[in-house]
């Protein structure tokens, strides 16, 4: 009895940005704090990319977007993305797809039932485009502000038949030769109903296993497991610079592979701003994940031969922008819905290859076409 209550407690602990509600003071956003956006160079050094660095914004439409960019008084790092086109997100068995089938499709190539991990939809598992960079030799990572073995994350490494399973999506990454991985989910790994110590195995692998991000962002080199929560990690006045730190931290562990390498970085939060329906945590999170974009831009710029790939996995809460103010920051909204919606998400490209991202694609196009690019050049 004891070991059901503790596993029902896990769930519930994973899933409450589901029931999270906002009040008055969310619906409005009111800038305080702006930062300067770069213009990048859009020369690169070759025609296919060494590196993919996949950035996903978890339930971010293009209202979201737009919210950001007012927020930040009119300009965002996403300005530098001069390829832009549409996914169309819907899964294998619904017009309306959760993210652990949005990820799935994003991560393999195929369509699959609400729930899935990293199966097809007759429930079989199929290859993930992270799998495929490792068999090619590539450096490859997930970085992700939600815990590391929620939906989107979990798509990308993991084969189960549903996105509930946090204790054997963890120890799949036992199964796994991933370089580095950043995010919450310490309870799945260490405080298990299996009795298993998973940390301590990572670390009998070669992983540096660290919980402190402090000593998170010391790591250059080597295999990292970075646990930065319990589950989940807070709101951005908790966690603070988290994914930031985290993305630089993987990209200068996997750039040391000089065949490249394969980066996920979710903006998982997003999504839990418009489950709550609220203005303001939709657009603090907007904005860390753009400030996130400018880091990889710093680096793809650099470095030439890198491709960025920025869209989402699904939209959330219907955002419909009612008023603002660009030259204040102010920003209005409404929800229509607390859940997903069915709508086409954007999806912006910058790098060599990011001809291939426009128009309007199926979730589904963008495994291929990375693949293409990374894997079959």
């Amino acid at each position: 009895m004891f070991i059901l209550l503790s596993v029902g407690l896990s769930v519930v602990a994973q899933d409450q940005y589901l029931t999270a509600k906002s009040d008055t003071t969310d619906k409005v956003y009111i800038a305080k704090d702006t930062y300067r956006v770069k213009t990048y160079s859009q020369k690169f050094k070759a025609k296919n990319p060494k590196n993919i660095i996949f950035l996903i914004g978890d339930g971010m439409g293009v209202s979201h977007v737009f919210a950001g960019l007012t927020a930040n008084k009119g300009h965002l790092f996403l300005e530098n993305f001069k390829h832009v086109g549409f996914s169309k997100t819907q899964s294998a068995d619904s017009y309306i797809t959760d993210s652990a089938a949005g990820g799935t499709a994003l991560s393999t190539g195929h369509k699959t039932n609400n729930g899935a991990i990293g199966f097809d939809a007759q429930n079989k598992p199929v290859k993930t485009i992270l799998e495929e960079a490792e068999e090619k030799g590539l450096a490859t990572g997930l970085v992700s502000t939600s815990s590391i073995t929620h939906a989107t994350p979990a798509s990308f490494i993991s084969h189960q038949a549903g996105r509930s399973m946090y204790e054997e999506i963890a120890a799949d990454f036992l199964k796994t030769d991933i370089d580095v991985f950043i995010g919450g989910g310490i309870d799945h790994f260490s405080k298990r109903k299996d009795g298993r110590n998973l940390m301590e195995e990572l670390k009998t692998k070669g992983y540096k296993v660290e919980t402190d991000l402090k000593e998170i962002e010391k790591v250059n080199n080597g295999k990292l497991a970075g646990l930065t929560a319990p589950v989940h990690n807070g709101r951005i006045a908790e966690r603070g610079n988290m994914l930031p730190i985290a993305t630089k931290t993987a990209i200068d562990i996997l750039d040391n592979n000089k065949k490249g390498f394969f980066l996920m970085v979710e903006g998982s939060q997003i999504d839990w701003g418009g489950h709550a329906s609220s203005t303001v945590y939709v657009v603090e999170d907007m904005l860390d994940f753009d400030k996130v974009i400018g880091q990889t831009l710093d680096f793809a710029e650099k470095n030439g031969e890198t491709l960025i790939i920025v869209t989402a996995d699904h939209e959330t809460g219907g955002m419909a922008l009612t008023d603002g103010n660009i030259e204040n920051g102010v920003v209005k909204a409404a929800f229509p819905t607390s859940d997903h919606t069915a709508v086409m998400v954007p999806v912006f490209a910058y790098g060599p290859g990011a001809e291939e991202f426009t128009g309007i694609m199926e979730n589904t196009d963008i495994f291929f076409k990375m693949k293409k690019l990374l894997i079959e050049k």
